[in-house]
Order: structure tokens, then C-alpha cells, then sequence
């Protein structure tokens, strides 16, 4: 099946999906401030660069989109049509990524929360953001 998208089309589409300072990490990053949380972002040298790091807590955040990092049984992860195999190759490789951070992030003695960019959708935004805020407010106690 051919795409729908001229190639250059699809260059564009694809040149303006951001890996940082996406909008499901924004509202994270508003609520967990307005909450009297300090973060650093995107630590370097960290396994899998967290989107949030919470060093008084030793917590790390990340925040996956369900396409990218292949959220099973996610409505918005839908597997392509055209370059099946290429995109499976390339989100099994992201969710292998993922794996082997969180594994060394946790030998480290951090805490790992992962949050899929549909738990920060209509209804479930609240609870999402509700259940992180305590996750971590019981930290310090």
C-alpha cells in the first residue's frame, strides 16, 4: 500500500513531532510545579534522558507517546499500514530502550513512573495527575 503523503509531505509531518517539550509533558511539568514540585528536565546523564527528574524525591518521570513507545491495547497506537515491519522494528527497538533505562535507573535506587500520553486525555487527566501528585507527597513523609 502506497502512503496517502508526498514524500515531502510526509517529511514535513514527521519534522514537526517533537522528543522534547511535547504538550502531555507540559501538563505534567504545570501540575507537578503548581504543586510545590522542583524538577530538573531531560538529565543527560541518566539512562533514557527522564522527562522529569525529581532529585529531592529520587524520582524520575517519563512521559512515552502511546504511537512511539507502543502503549498495547492504546487506541493511538495503531500500527502503520505502509513500512510495517520498519515501524515495528523501530517501536520494539524504543520499548527495548525503555526496558533496559528503567532497569538501570532502578539498580541505581531511583523510583521510575512512566505515563502514557492517553492517561493525560479528557477523563482520566484528573486521576492521572491526582494519583502522581500523591505518589509522590507520600515520598516525603
Amino acid at each position: 500500500m502506497a502512503d496517502v503523503h508526498t514524500k515531502e509531505v510526509r517529511s514535513y509531518n514527521m519534522s514537526q513531532i517533537r522528543s522534547k517539550n511535547t504538550k502531555p509533558e507540559l501538563i505534567v511539568r504545570k501540575y507537578l510545579f503548581a504543586n510545590g514540585f522542583r524538577y530538573r528536565l531531560h538529565r543527560k546523564d541518566l539512562p533514557g534522558k527522564p522527562d522529569i527528574v525529581l532529585p529531592k524525591y529520587k524520582t524520575v518521570i517519563f512521559i512515552h507517546g502511546c504511537f512511539w513507545h507502543g502503549h498495547e491495547g492504546c487506541k493511538y497506537f495503531v500500527v502503520p499500514k505502509t513500512r510495517t515491519e520498519w515501524w515495528l522494528q523501530k517501536i520494539n527497538r524504543n520499548k527495548e530502550v525503555d526496558t533496559n533505562s528503567v532497569a538501570m535507573l532502578k539498580s541505581d535506587k531511583w523510583k521510575v513512573i512512566t505515563i502514557y500520553e492517553c492517561q493525560l486525555k479528557g477523563a482520566q487527566l484528573t486521576g492521572t495527575i491526582s494519583k502522581l501528585v500523591m505518589q509522590l507527597k507520600k515520598q516525603t513523609v
